[in-house]
């Protein structure tokens, strides 16, 4: 029989056992890469879904894919080590290349710094983002270290979707509370 202490200790994601499946081969896709990024001295961030679970320390709810960020430095670096270890790539834009391995997709999309220290999305200068976007802290989930975009700039993402015509999704509305509570508590 449960107590209510373990109850409590459990994430409030129960998964069944696809999104389970789903949820540990995403999580070992992520580890292949954070040893890659590690191999050639780079850096990423986590953003979407995974990048709040990260923050939080556990697994919310089942993800379709993994959102990274990196410098657009890295590109043709990481496009290669990636290809060298079985991911299929898509190139989509200057701002943004797909892969996908063992049924998992991952976005990679690049950033870069404006002449006055802004970060951007490489090509794609309306879209300044905060300063405090590239969080230098590192984040751990199943022994996997990553570092998030800050909290604040996850949320900015989430809240003009309506302005660029994207239509919030109720996963979107949970993330948003999610965002908001953690801001809360930030210091």
């Amino acid at each position: 029989m449960t107590t209510e202490k373990e109850k409590s200790s459990h994430s409030a994601f129960s998964p069944n056992r696809e999104a389970d499946q789903s949820s540990k081969a995403q999580l070992e896709i992520l580890r292949e890469i954070a040893g890659i990024f590690s191999s050639f001295g780079g850096s990423f961030w986590l953003r979407g879904g995974w990048a709040i679970d990260f923050l939080l320390g556990r697994i919310t709810r089942p993800h379709e894919d993994l959102d990274l960020v990196t410098m657009v430095e890295c590109r043709d670096r990481l496009e290669r080590e990636l290809a060298a270890a079985g991911y299929e790539r898509f190139p989509v834009s200057g701002r943004q290349t797909d892969f996908r391995k063992n049924g998992t997709d991952i976005q990679v999309c690049y950033v870069t710094y404006t002449e006055d220290g802004k970060i951007m999305l490489n090509g794609l200068p309306e879209w300044v983002w905060r300063d405090d976007a590239l969080q230098t802290r590192l984040f751990s989930l199943d022994g996997i270290p990553a570092r998030v975009l800050s909290p604040n700039q996850l949320l900015e993402e989430k809240e003009v979707y309506r302005e660029i015509g994207r239509i919030p999704r109720p996963k979107d509305e949970e993330s948003k509370k999610l965002l908001r509570k953690l801001i809360d508590c930030m210091p």
